[in-house]
């Protein structure tokens, strides 16, 4: 039995490792048809990564294909149709991350309200002693919108309220445990909100959802902030706000082409930008590699997988 990995992960180390086993990675072979026509027919295991999944025709290249173990929570690049059809399990990375990425949404927020991008720059530039810093705005008593709230929208709603914010939020139905604010039409809770949190996942049901009509709606007031999916805004219509004003900040953790960074947002006023680290920390990367290979081995070994998508 083979295990393929498509890239390889973003991890303090790599599921070979973890496994003790040689592990191919598909990315990085030198010759991946010779060793498709060799070995394909015997894979099992596919371990994908929530950036990169299967490349195009890789699934049908793996007729004996049982597990694919995919490192993070977004499977909007695994085609989960053709996966049941054929019986293929698929598990995901599910709540080892809900916190971390919570804390980096709180962490955008409260950077974007204080001005603490800028007010690090006006230090190092010796402004300090010629003036005192621009003011920023109380977190406190600020309207939090969430767009999508699953565990992770949830979570930054209650790291929202410990700063003392009014808590609203959308999804495709209201969530019957919680007695946060519902709005039913994603424009209702950008009319409504402060601040814009987007906790959606990708694919063609959210794609370019925040769209021109959308910041318009926030205003020139309004902050957004984006750790979920770069799909999900359309980076074109944000870059024209910010420009024009219509919107007041921005921060996005999340691109539609990254590692590729459109050269507008690189140059757009009232943003900020980081590089994906939502999850980036050694504890939630080792557990999101520990979690794909805890599959595995259950895999292996006949045992219930844990995450079944």
């Amino acid at each position: 039995m083979t295990i393929l990995q498509v890239t390889p992960l973003p991890a303090p180390r790599q599921p070979s490792e973890l496994l003790d086993r040689p592990v191919p990675i598909f990315d990085r072979l030198d010759d991946p048809e010779g060793w498709l026509a060799e070995h394909g027919g015997s894979v099992q295991c596919l371990i994908t990564h929530a950036m990169r999944g299967p490349p195009a025709g890789l699934l049908a290249r793996l007729p004996a294909l049982k597990l694919i173990a995919n490192f993070g929570a977004g499977i909007d690049l695994i085609d989960l149709d053709t996966a049941r059809a054929r019986g293929i399990a698929v598990t995901a990375s599910g709540d080892l991350l809900t916190h971390d990425v919570a804390d980096l949404a709180l962490w955008q927020m409260l950077t974007l309200l204080r001005g603490l991008g800028g007010a690090d720059g006006f230090v190092r530039a010796g402004q300090w002693s010629k003036g005192p810093p621009p003011l920023g705005r109380s977190a406190r008593g600020r309207k939090l919108g969430v767009l999508g709230f699953g565990r992770i929208g949830q979570a930054i709603a209650r790291r929202g309220e410990a700063v003392g914010m009014e808590i609203a939020y959308h999804s495709r139905r209201p969530v019957a445990e919680v007695a946060d604010r519902y709005e039913s039409d994603p424009l209702a809770l950008a009319r409504w909100a402060d601040i814009v949190v987007i906790a959606l996942p990708g694919g063609g049901a959210t794609q370019s959802l925040v769209d021109r009509a959308f910041l318009d709606a926030l205003g020139p007031d309004g902050l957004l902030v984006n750790i979920a999916r770069g799909s999900v805004v359309d980076e074109e219509a944000l870059v024209a706000a910010l420009r024009d004003g219509r919107v007041g900040g921005a921060a996005l953790d999340v691109f539609r082409n990254e590692p590729t960074i459109a050269p507008a947002l690189l140059e757009a006023p009232n943003l900020l930008l980081t590089p994906h680290v939502g999850s980036a920390t050694h504890d939630v990367r080792l557990a999101m590699a520990d979690h794909v290979v805890t599959n595995i081995r259950a895999f292996l070994e006949g045992r219930p997988l844990i995450g079944l998508v």
